[in-house]
């Protein structure tokens, strides 16, 4: 599923067509996605212009003229293109060919200037939703969510709050969304292993300077995450159809077996790196060097 790095990189290719313009015409050429389109989905979109794009975790939000927000959640397969005015594929900075098939083209808005934006979901994982913008935060979405992870609102302080009372291994812990919203499991790995970390560990174990080191690795992975546009293990692709390049750049996620990169420059020999499953979730890591 992609996580925040992969939805942020998504926004960024959407928003030079979106940001400013009228969805003229909004075809669901189907009833559901993952869920049933909320009602009159179709009218309540069609006319209503598009006031910025943002996104809050793992979701796309489109704030409409309307005083309504259109919810865009891209599930397990989920991607967007770009056709641009003259009804071909933009071969742009934006979007080119993404070799999806156009029979799972489930959602399409067809915007003020020409362009149109596909949404394509061959598992239809993903799903739209339309709430109130007044009431945005405390819609079924957001209401539990923690602190976006770039944002002013994260800190170390409110991570060691957030982990005080929490018996749970440290992995855990950040894949809660009521904790940190937005990490996955991708991210979560690489930032426990550049904060010495085990995923092993119980939350309220963590010092003061672990958790200093862990929230500083969380915000670095992402932000390095983000300008390598995601990372690109099977579905994903961005709005412009190109594939995330951080994946070349793992220290540990799908590294099993393999040598720890820090081994080197220690110069002590380190066990492979190992996998486990918590919660039926893969967990990477360095058994030598998180602990």
């Amino acid at each position: 599923m992609p996580e925040l790095p992969e939805v942020e990189t998504v926004r960024r290719g959407l928003e030079p067509t979106l940001k400013g313009q009228t969805l003229v015409r909004v075809e669901a050429r189907r009833p559901d996605l993952r869920f049933a389109f909320p009602p009159r989905f179709v009218e309540r979109l069609e006319g209503a212009s598009v006031t910025s794009l943002d996104r809050r975790a793992k979701y796309l939000i489109a704030y409409l003229s309307t005083d309504e927000a259109l919810i865009m959640h891209l599930g397990m397969s989920g991607r967007f293109s770009i056709v641009d005015e003259r009804g071909v594929l933009a071969f742009d900075d934006y979007a080119y060919d993404t070799g999806a098939d156009p029979k799972h083209d489930h959602v399409v808005l067809h915007v003020g200037s020409g362009a149109k934006v596909i949404y394509n979901d061959p598992r239809r994982f993903g799903f739209m939703d339309i709430v109130p913008t007044a009431s945005l935060e405390q819609s079924k979405h957001f209401v539990a969510m923690g602190p976006e992870p770039l944002g002013n609102q994260f800190s170390a302080g409110h991570l060691a709050q957030a982990l005080s009372n929490k018996k749970t291994p440290i992995k855990s812990a950040l894949l809660d969304q009521g904790n940190v919203a937005g990490l996955g499991n991708i991210y979560v790995c690489e930032a426990l292993f550049r904060a010495h970390i085990s995923p092993l560990r119980l939350s309220n174990t963590l010092g003061a300077k672990e958790i200093i080191a862990l929230t500083d690795a969380i915000r670095a992975v992402l932000i390095e995450a983000i300008e390598a546009g995601g990372s690109t293990l099977r579905d994903f692709a961005a709005a412009d159809g190109s594939l995330g390049g951080f994946q070349e750049r793992f220290d540990v996620y799908g590294r099993e077996g393999l040598p720890c990169p820090r081994s080197p420059a220690i110069g002590t020999p380190h066990e492979p790196i190992q996998r486990i499953v918590q919660s039926g979730r893969s967990s990477f890591f360095c058994p030598t060097c998180q602990t």
